[in-house]
């Protein structure tokens, strides 16, 4: 399973996230696309991000398919009007002391 950050930007209006966003994202994922999970990270004044946990083959493949359903959903759905997708990637972590 990866976990995927789908950093998004709002319009110029500053609109806000729909209030059943994880359930767009949920429907705009098939079956084959391995979404597992879907979280909101929403705090202004950042730009949102939405977390997609995929059961995926490769990281690639998650990504691209991450890119894929939050495509879907800014092209789908009234609501994500002059929202942009800027990038779909898994996020870097890093330990202390590694």
């Amino acid at each position: 399973m990866y976990l995927v950050h789908a950093h998004l930007r709002p319009p110029a209006q500053a609109g806000d996230l729909p209030l059943d966003v994880r359930a767009l994202v949920y429907g705009c994922a098939g079956p084959e696309d391995g979404v597992e999970h879907v979280s909101v990270h929403d705090n202004p004044p950042s730009p949102p991000v939405l977390g997609l946990f995929l059961v995926s083959d490769s990281l690639a493949r998650a990504e691209a398919t991450a890119t894929a359903v939050c495509t879907r959903l800014l092209e789908d759905h009234p609501a994500f009007s002059g929202w942009a997708l800027v990038r779909a990637e898994a996020p870097l972590i890093v330990v202390d002391g590694q």
